[in-house]
């Protein structure tokens, strides 16, 4: 189901529920804070791949706090901080009971813009990082909507493993902004759609490896240009489409330099890991780790109350937007 319908019942929820006696594996869970993700608008909008029955409630992020456990419930408890396991759960509420396997604990001193955008940005940074290509000190990635919440995680974490990042982003008006800020996570070079494709790019490769690696969240010419610039054998991992437009390889890209691509969807790998959650529960942890060494910062954030989520919504989508919209109960 598209359109306004879809919009006017797939938002946000205040309902405040209660554990029943006859619910002993349900957990209620006050929520904290929940971001707006551009997977939620397009589930909003009935474009996306994963669509819940309606009525619904939107978001597929957030944390919040443990408020009381059923009598089966064993590993959470009053108090301790929790994320979803998977999508669909609806964090745009302040509270719900979900099933204790749906949630994840974290430790409660991760500050709670990091918490709240924890499942989804960095995770699939971290994965693309992990599963496609072995990578070490040295090595390079090289990335495009490299502001995006993931890109940001992207040039952290790659930071922490001594891996040289390449990024490109939009030209803008504030341009010189986003360089530097995306200099400050640990950036090692950003450039521009534009600067990718002119042949000053062979100097940058005398400073730096051409990447094994490259992550596609536009597609378009901003993959094939991309493509022209990794390595022979190296992969492309698309997860996004802002440009709403193919990728297209050229053939001499396949017999030539063996590329290989590949596709990257967060919501599947959790679905995968369904018999195995101690592999999710061990990849947040190592990211929390990096929080709490100060290799891993939440994306730029606006806290929006939830009453106000309208306001949060218009200004998700709008372009050029650098700072993610969080809900906050």
């Amino acid at each position: 189901m598209k359109g306004s319908h879809r919009m006017t019942s797939l938002l946000a929820s205040n309902g405040i529920p209660c554990i029943s006696r006859t619910s002993h594996s349900g957990v209620h869970v006050k929520m904290l804070a929940a971001p707006i993700n551009p997977a939620d608008i397009n589930m909003i909008q009935g474009t996306y791949a994963l669509l819940p029955d309606l009525p619904a409630v939107g978001g597929n992020e957030g944390v919040g706090h443990v408020v009381e456990v059923g009598s089966h419930v064993t590993s959470l408890k009053p108090g301790d901080w929790v994320i979803p396991a998977d999508a669909e759960l609806g964090t745009w509420r302040t509270d719900a009971v979900f099933s204790e396997e749906t949630l994840v604990k974290l430790p409660r001193d991760i500050p709670l813009l990091c918490a709240a955008t924890l499942s989804v940005n960095p995770c699939t940074a971290y994965r693309m990082l992990a599963d496609f290509e072995t990578l070490g000190p040295g090595d390079s990635i090289i990335q495009n909507a490299a502001n995006s919440g993931v890109g940001q995680a992207v040039i952290q974490i790659a930071a922490a493993l001594g891996i040289k990042t390449i990024n490109v982003i939009r030209d803008r008006p504030n341009l010189q902004e986003v360089v530097d800020r995306l200099t400050s996570l640990g950036a090692d070079h950003v450039l521009t759609e534009e600067m990718l494709r002119k042949p000053e790019m062979k100097d940058l490769f005398k400073k730096v490896p051409k990447p094994r690696l490259a992550l596609n969240c536009v597609g378009g010419k901003s993959a094939t240009e991309m493509l022209r610039h990794i390595q022979q054998k190296g992969t492309m991992v698309t997860y996004g489409g802002m440009a709403k437009q193919p990728v297209t390889v050229p053939v001499s890209a396949f017999i030539f330099k063996d590329v290989k691509l590949r596709g990257f969807w967060m919501t599947q790998w959790k679905k995968d890991q369904t018999q195995n959650k101690d592999r999710l529960t061990g990849m947040i942890l190592t990211l929390c780790d990096l929080i709490h060494k100060g290799q891993l910062t939440a994306p730029a954030c606006t806290q929006v109350p939830l009453k106000d989520y309208r306001i949060a919504l218009e200004a998700s989508m709008k372009p050029f937007v650098s700072s993610k919209q969080v809900l906050t109960m």
